[in-house]
């Protein structure tokens, strides 16, 4: 019995030996299977929270910039709506700095771009399931970001240098504040001018360094370029010589100022008033409102009729049988009354002057008038005295003979 109990006893301790360690080995394979799981998990949510709160930053930060952008555009909608009367140094101003607000709206557009880009990156390193999507975008972003960031870099540089163009003619425009009031203006729009051209080069210089960068950045060699591009500009210049003399032509027109933007000038047997003026061509805007181009190299002989002053020049014709002393008279005293009013004292800049009988016409004495006018003004200025003159010759009884002609 005693043996058969110990038999009994050891099979027991021989399968609980069997059993016992193979299920030690399940739960410590178990645990280890779950242990894994388990920092996995706290991983996930801990990377998770990182990149909620990173979407929240974004989110932040781009609706914090979008307000100031914002502002920035109804400021300078309210800049633009301004009254365009005013001086030529405020309006100098006005220009620099509605540069700066364009330089300041273009880079906070690339920096909400750059937060969004750059949030989504972050976000998708904080994962390893997306890291190797990471890595692939930046690589393939690395050149399209250094061509945004050139052509970035090209217009702030430009439009920079339009500040600073800007800052010199409105120092150059307040000095001209000394000078007579016919100076000062003709001034201003020579300035103007000048800096329309200054900043024409100046934009076409920019952007060949930019576009250079751009191809330099591509990893293209651009000294066989440039070679290539030195003998073409030989050969394009041979057949282009009436371009240099566009080129050279305009440079004389502006260095000598034969007329600027804004003058009313006559040539080629076409007049109007200066809409464009470049080193090659200058437009014309004639009565009829047709825009004419002319190539500064078919500028020879140009009449310049508002440079620093105009002059309008009347023929009054009154009838033989007037007191002509009177007459004369009459029209000295409405023109002298006309020129001392604060309405046109601005426009005409000297005492008016009756120069006398100026002819024997077949209408009559002819009388001849003149003003020295502002420029462009003499129009207004004519047709203002022909109208208080008519009211003045109705109420002295003088009439106006008409023509003998049908």
């Amino acid at each position: 019995m005693r043996f058969r109990f110990l038999a009994v006893a050891s099979s027991i301790a021989v399968v609980i030996g069997l059993v016992v360690p193979k299920a030690t080995g399940q739960l410590n394979l178990l645990s280890t299977l779950q242990a894994p799981s388990n920092t996995q998990t706290d991983f996930l949510i801990r990377q998770g929270l990182i990149a909620v709160g990173i979407g929240i930053s974004v989110i932040c930060i781009s609706l914090g910039l979008y307000n100031w952008q914002r502002r920035l555009k109804r400021t300078s909608e309210l800049t633009t709506d301004a009254p365009t009367e005013a001086p030529m140094p405020a309006q100098v101003e006005q220009q620099q700095i509605q540069n700066f607000t364009e330089i300041k709206l273009k880079l906070l557009t690339v920096a909400i771009a750059g937060v969004w880009g750059g949030g989504i990156v972050a976000i998708l390193g904080l994962f390893p399931q997306t890291q190797t999507l990471q890595a692939s975008i930046i690589k393939a972003a690395q050149i399209p970001l250094i061509l945004v960031l050139i052509a970035l870099g090209t217009y702030i540089a430009i439009n920079l240098t339009y500040a600073f163009i800007d800052r010199f003619t409105s120092a150059i425009g307040k000095s001209g504040n000394l000078l007579t009031p016919e100076n000062s203006q003709r001034l201003h729009i020579r300035v103007s001018t000048i800096s329309a051209v200054t900043k024409s080069l100046v934009t076409i210089i920019l952007i060949g360094f930019g576009v250079i960068l751009s191809l330099m950045s591509l990893g293209i060699n651009i000294l066989p370029l440039l070679a290539v591009v030195s003998v073409a500009s030989v050969g394009i210049s041979l057949a282009s010589q009436n371009i240099i003399k566009d080129a050279i032509n305009g440079f004389l027109i502006i260095l000598e100022d034969q007329y600027a933007l804004g003058d009313m000038i006559a040539l080629n047997n076409v007049g109007g008033l200066v809409e464009t003026l470049n080193l090659r061509i200058t437009q014309v805007r004639d009565a009829e409102g047709r825009l004419i181009t002319i190539p500064n190299s078919e500028v020879k002989i140009v009449a310049n009729l508002s440079s620093r002053w105009s002059r309008a020049d009347l023929s009054i014709p009154v009838p033989y049988e007037t007191d002509i002393t009177h007459a004369i008279r009459l029209i000295e005293t409405v023109a002298v009354e006309m020129s001392v009013e604060p309405t046109w004292q601005s426009r005409i800049l000297e005492t008016p002057q009756v120069l006398g009988v100026d002819n024997f016409g077949e209408r009559g004495l002819i009388i001849r008038a003149q003003f020295k006018t502002q420029p462009l003004k003499q129009m207004d200025v004519a047709r203002e005295f022909r109208r208080r003159l008519k009211i003045a010759f109705d109420e002295a009884k003088i009439s106006i003979p008409h023509s003998l002609t049908s």
